[in-house]
């Protein structure tokens, strides 16, 4: 009974790295012997930050919640740490933890002992941090990245690693196409990924950042977004640069701005004696009803 308290408190993605967590290894610290593989409370100033951490920022308000909820209930679930020498450890998992254990002051925290190389660690603290809820798509595609680059991972192994399906590693691994600075905007919750899952059918980046401006600027939905992305796609360059060709400088000019204020591609017909026609599309009653207030507030 004990055993299974112990592999569930480590998390199922971690618990399928952890090969063997009940094997007896003794090592010694503080003149007492340890068993890796066993939960204990170490010092710590005896533990390092994993170097290999693919976290690199830790929100502190978050960080202080956690810390008064240490202070009233303690370290629910442990940190796993791997052994070093001189009767030192390094974290593989559980930085917030321990962050916010030292925060408030305490001078000792549970860990989960064991032995692991530096591949190992790395994969562990990346699969780890995917499973986390609060972070953003473009930090867990990178995490994906890194299993599949310096692990040698495939997606099919990734699945079986963090439980989760081959298709959902494989979009999220698409959302690094995007340009960088949407991935910025992703990655600061600007944008979300569906927003990110629509714009990366467009295989060319300037297209992409306008369609990324136009969200921003109309604060377009996810929906909305899609039916914006539809438009780009069934014009083809051609099609596009032949109409846009064919009108007078000052239709054009005025066409980029209409596009612009309305977060859609404006269609305009202009006849020989320069009279003509512009057409607003809109894609559902929201998007509708957002065309309306622009054209109201322009009054």
């Amino acid at each position: 009974m004990a055993k299974a308290t112990k592999k569930q408190a480590l998390g199922r993605g971690l618990s399928a790295l952890l090969k063997d967590p009940d094997k007896d290894i003794k090592s010694s610290h503080n003149t007492t012997d340890k068993v890796i593989g066993s939960i204990v409370e170490i010092d710590l100033n005896t533990i390092e930050v994993n170097p290999f951490q693919p976290r690199t920022s830790f929100n502190e308000e978050t960080l202080r919640e956690l810390a008064s909820s240490i202070k009233e209930l303690g370290v629910i679930q442990p940190i796993t740490v791997r052994k070093l020498t001189n009767n030192t450890y390094q974290l593989v998992s559980g930085e917030r933890r321990f962050r916010a254990s030292k925060l408030i002051g305490n001078t000792t925290i549970p860990a989960y002992i064991r032995t692991a190389n530096d591949q190992e660690s790395l994969e562990m603290a990346l699969v780890e941090n995917i499973q986390r809820q609060d972070l953003d798509p473009i930090e867990i595609a990178l995490s994906y990245q890194r299993l599949i680059e310096e692990i040698n991972l495939t997606q099919e192994q990734m699945s079986e690693r963090v439980g989760k399906k081959r298709s959902t590693i494989a979009n999220y691994l698409r959302l690094l196409k995007l340009d960088p600075i949407i991935q910025t905007g992703m990655r600061d919750g600007f944008i979300s990924m569906g927003h990110g899952r629509a714009i990366i059918t467009i295989e060319n980046q300037d297209n992409q950042l306008d369609i990324y401006e136009q969200i921003l600027s109309n604060k377009l939905s996810v929906r909305a977004t899609e039916a914006l992305v539809k438009s780009y796609r069934t014009e083809t360059p051609s099609q596009s640069s032949k109409k846009e060709a064919s009108l007078p400088k000052h239709i054009k000019k005025g066409l980029k701005e209409f596009s612009e204020y309305f977060g859609h591609k404006i269609d305009v017909k202009v006849s020989k004696n320069g009279s003509g026609k512009i057409t607003i599309p809109f894609h559902s009653e929201e998007d509708f009803n957002r065309i309306k207030k622009l054209i109201r507030s322009a009054k």
